[in-house]
């Protein structure tokens, strides 16, 4: 481990990471995440010193073929997808599980890599809502709810479950709560289970309710069960508290716990601390405060980031770990290979906005600046086409090339208007919030094929929350013009993740369009 600690700021990472298990193998830390409904889905990341993390495989790459995740006949995955896995290592394997409400499954995946890509997967007919793993006498349960907790035996082989062992465990309080118990975090210690949820008391005459870290322990599966508060902390932002995440312990026996925050439009942002174990019962932070810094006892272990500039000069049709497509790629669509030096995004589903476009290649981004700049040769587009950079919210914006009657343009197309109403965007899908957002254009005639976009998001995440992103081009790759007005960015329920920067290229009109060639996206955050 070595003999020096190092400061560790808080947030650990500015970027989206929301609903995190993590687990130690050795003397190595693995995290999973959720990203819902991009894919290849359920990154997991590795580190060494809890600070530098990269993503080093997927736990699976896709997670239906269905039309629902090929965004055919108006279905889509928004807002859903895959949440909130739980990992473990179980006799000398991985494993891995997931809920999608789409599907109205549970996936449990197995490997013997965890840094291979792509597990072995089994199908569960029921929806185990926020669940994690717990080993208890040498079984594997499942607890799972919102509120009314619940357990299921999954079989010796970890297969399925095991027929009629699903039953209550325990009911939370309903009076005065705007979010009942969820997302459990189930581990043993010492004799005892311990239940890790998230909860969120309602707002009162003296103060607003803030999201908070709650345990359940006992010393018998089936209870009874008692409850304590182990963690409530805004930190910079009133009422979204810190809190739904894992404990685990280093190999010195030092434990840790790591929670999320709603942290606006940058997504579900981790915080890390220390924990110890007082009474039998874990304590969180500085007496269940998140510190603002802490040490940690290792050497710094620099890794790759989690998002990354890329030049797309591959020798064949493999993205870096850090991408995500939006929803399932058509694979017959895209190519490193067809043009060398360069990401070719072929047309060949119309698609009447972004939200309905497949093959959107998207990333992360990261608090409190961070600037996105590709290169893209229209001169293969068709009428009907349109390419280029976009922000993928639901209040998104796209700035790119438009080809209409033969002739191109510089266009920068964004949802204006206010907010829509969380239950319409919840509620409605992209059906109402396209209805529901009028759409602003700017427009500048394009004289030449090649051009260079270029988006920059500024959040201030912890002070204003005054978040944007700005529109520019170059015609030379060194001059940059801002091309219409910031977009207000804010987190939605109804995508379910933080801020991205995505590559797109769809055809307005027909099936039938041409195609797109992309070339050195470049980063950076200064």
């Amino acid at each position: 481990m070595g003999g020096k600690n190092m400061n560790v700021k808080n947030p650990l990472v500015c970027t989206d990471m929301p609903d995190m298990d993590v687990i130690r193998v050795g003397s190595d830390f693995y995290m999973v995440s959720t990203t819902m409904f991009y894919l290849p889905a359920a990154p997991i990341l590795k580190s060494r010193d809890l600070v530098h993390w990269e993503i080093v495989s997927y736990i699976c790459n896709k997670i239906a073929d269905h039309e629902i995740y090929r965004l055919e006949n108006g279905r889509h995955a928004y807002g859903k997808g895959q949440w909130a896995t739980s990992l473990m290592q179980y006799k000398g394997r991985f494993y891995a599980c997931f809920v999608c409400h789409d599907m109205k499954k549970t996936y449990l995946f197995s490997t013997d890599d965890i840094e291979k890509s792509d597990w072995d997967r089994v199908e569960l007919d029921a929806v185990y809502h926020d669940m994690s793993f717990l080993c208890w006498e040498d079984r594997v349960y499942l607890v799972y709810g919102n509120g009314d907790i619940r357990i299921v035996e999954l079989n010796e082989e970890l297969t399925g479950v095991v027929e009629g062992s699903d039953q209550p465990l325990f009911s939370t309080p309903k009076d005065g709560m705007r979010l009942r118990c969820e997302g459990c975090r189930a581990y043993v210690k010492d004799g005892w289970i311990y239940l890790l949820f998230v909860d969120w008391p309602a707002d009162t005459d003296a103060e607003p309710g803030k999201r908070r870290e709650v345990c359940y322990r006992s010393r018998s599966l089936t209870g009874p069960y008692e409850c304590r508060t182990i963690l409530c902390d805004d930190m910079w932002l009133p009422a979204r508290g810190v809190a739904q995440g894992p404990l685990f312990s280093d190999a010195e026996g030092n434990w840790y716990a790591m929670m999320f925050q709603d942290s606006g439009a940058i997504g579900r942002v981790p915080f890390l601390m220390t924990a110890r174990w007082e009474d039998g019962w874990p304590v969180l932070g500085e007496n269940g405060r998140v510190p603002e810094s802490l040490e940690v006892p290792f050497e710094e272990a620099v890794t790759e980031k989690v998002i990354q500039s890329d030049s797309f000069d591959h020798p064949d049709n493999q993205l870096k770990k850090v991408w995500q497509w939006n929803h399932m790629p058509d694979d017959t669509a895209w190519s490193f290979t067809e043009r060398q030096g360069y990401l070719r995004l072929h047309n060949r589903t119309k698609a009447e906005d972004l939200m309905e476009a497949r093959n959107t290649l998207t990333q992360r981004t990261q608090a409190p600046y961070s600037e996105f700049t590709v290169c893209l040769d229209s001169s293969h587009m068709k009428n009907g086409d349109f390419a280029g950079l976009c922000v993928f919210l639901e209040k998104y914006g796209q700035i790119g090339v438009r080809q209409k009657n033969g002739e191109r343009q510089i266009v920068l197309l964004h949802r204006d208007g206010e907010r829509a109403p969380a239950d319409l965007a919840w509620d409605g899908g992209p059906a109402a919030l396209k209805k529901w957002y009028p759409m602003k254009e700017y427009a500048e005639d394009l004289g030449q094929s090649q051009v260079w976009l270029r988006i920059v998001f500024r959040f201030d995440s912890w002070k204003t929350e005054q978040e944007t992103a700005e529109f520019f081009y170059s015609l030379d790759g060194t001059e940059y013009r801002q091309l219409g007005e910031p977009l207000e960015l804010f987190y939605s329920l109804s995508i379910f993740v933080g801020a991205r920067i995505g590559i797109f290229s769809y055809n307005e009109e027909t099936a039938d369009g041409g195609c797109a060639d992309f070339r050195d996206f470049v980063v950076s955050f200064e």
